[in-house]
């Protein structure tokens, strides 16, 4: 199944590099035909507008994946197992919880806006609301796999800890560059 959950993830990466470079080629080559020739591909914003909405969403799952997300371990980095472990099944099911809303919510706005057109390209704002629904569904499949990870005691000690308290941090840990010199 991690295995599974990583290669999707490889996907989601793959989809948001190809946003990303949507939105550079909508934004610069609109930028260029409006200073170089006085003229503008209209439907350029709205389309990389979009396109930033669903990057940042499906980007987040991939953070949830990852455990990229920031927050602060000062409390519980000095817990022990037993207490590590109770705090990421509490903060899995706070979070299991604020996406469940975000799912109510995102769905709600995909009915509503269904047969709501878009002022450029007159495509349906569902599929701009689309972007929290898919982020819920993915979100909350993730924080469910990591919830039986902890439940069934698969996780080591130190992946109890699910945040990082800097991405500086982050970056010297992944490099070791934390650990004193081996003489």
């Amino acid at each position: 199944m991690t295995r599974l959950i990583a290669g999707g993830c490889r996907l989601l990466d793959a989809l948001l590099a190809l946003c990303l470079a949507l939105m550079v080629l909508l934004v610069f080559g609109n930028v260029v035909l409006r200073y170089a020739f006085n003229s503008g591909i209209s439907v350029s914003e709205e389309i990389a507008r979009w396109l930033f909405v669903w990057l940042t969403f499906i980007g987040a799952v991939v953070a949830i994946h990852e455990r990229g997300h920031l927050g602060s371990d000062m409390l519980v980095s000095r817990l022990g197992s037993a207490g590590k472990k109770a705090c990421l099944v509490l903060s899995h099911l706070a979070m299991l919880y604020v996406t469940w809303l975000l799912w109510d919510g995102a769905v709600a706005q995909v009915q509503i806006n269904r047969e709501v057109v878009a002022p450029v390209t007159g495509w349906s704002m569902a599929i701009f609301y689309a972007s929290g629904a898919v982020f819920a569904l993915l979100g909350g499949l993730l924080l469910l796999h990591g919830l039986w990870r902890v439940l069934s005691g698969q996780l080591s000690d130190a992946e109890l800890v699910a945040v990082r308290e800097s991405e500086d941090l982050a970056q010297l840990q992944d490099l070791h560059l934390d650990q004193p010199a081996k003489a």
